[in-house]
């Protein structure tokens, strides 16, 4: 009795390993931030789309395939041209998920890896178009336009391919060598040119200047000559006078001057 007990257990625990393996076989995951598809190997991929939780499934005919629909980023760089056939470094990134409802099409024409078969070919298709229609100058002065456009047409291309893309900006800009260079020089020059400017612009002052203190010259020495004409010898021994009075309070005022004698001279003989 207790051998053939015992040997119903082990059967029973053999039949429950057994349909537990077959359970979990049964069951698979979808996690948050997720969907899944089901390849049917009878019927093909099926057109439902499997949310997040714990789903049944046919062991062996049934195959979950698990897709992230979380935004992600990506960055795709290119080298085009200007409309002045100037070469432009150019670099964009992509914050794309793709569209829940178009996930079998997804799978079924691109597979798994549809970010990196639909993303750099379609943004080297919409740059190459877009830039092409400004000049290099205008890519700088005009960066919001040419980004504008981009996440305009980039969103058309991509919702025929089934992807969303929540955010595009243009993260790097630069040109070739030569365009460099010649910006360089251009800079140069203009700061040259400025440097000339601000000499020419000095020498017309001090020109001007020059002729308004040779005016004031002029009318003072009219004023001179009219006032002598007037006063006579009157005004010179009036300004004579005033000129003594100046050199006897500096005198007064100097430590080195202690005694000054009488009918001392303080002016040089003047023309009487």
């Amino acid at each position: 009795m207790a051998a053939q007990l015992f040997n119903r257990l082990g059967q029973l625990g053999v039949g429950m390993a057994i349909a537990g393996g077959v359970i979990n076989n049964a069951l698979y995951n979808v996690d948050g931030g997720h969907r899944a598809v089901i390849f049917d190997r009878f019927r093909g991929v099926q057109q439902d789309i499997v949310g997040e939780g714990t789903h049944f499934m046919i062991p062996v005919v049934q195959t979950p395939i698990i897709f992230d629909i979380r935004a992600r980023p990506k960055n795709v760089p290119t080298v085009t041209g200007s409309k002045d056939l100037q070469n432009v470094n150019i670099t964009l990134r992509v914050l794309y998920r793709p569209l829940p409802t178009a996930l079998p099409n997804i799978y079924t024409t691109l597979g798994l890896d549809y970010d990196d078969r639909v993303l750099p070919s379609i943004t080297n298709e919409v740059l190459k178009a877009i830039v092409a229609e400004f000049d290099a100058s205008e890519l700088i002065t005009q960066r919001e336009i040419v980004s504008s456009r981009v996440n305009t047409e980039l969103t058309k291309r991509a919702q025929q391919f089934g992807l969303i893309l929540d955010d595009i900006s243009i993260t790097h800009l630069t040109f070739g060598r030569e365009f460099t260079a010649a910006v360089e020089l251009k800079q140069v020059a203009q700061q040259e040119a400025e440097k000339a400017r601000f000499l020419v612009e000095k020498e017309e002052q001090i020109k001007t200047a020059s002729i308004i203190s040779a005016e004031g010259d002029t009318e003072a020495a009219s004023l001179l000559a009219t006032a002598f004409n007037k006063a006579g010898e009157g005004y010179i021994e009036l300004r004579r006078i005033e000129t003594a009075e100046e050199v006897a309070t500096s005198l007064s005022q100097s430590r080195n001057v202690v005694y000054l004698p009488h009918g001392q001279q303080t002016l040089l003989s003047l023309p009487q």
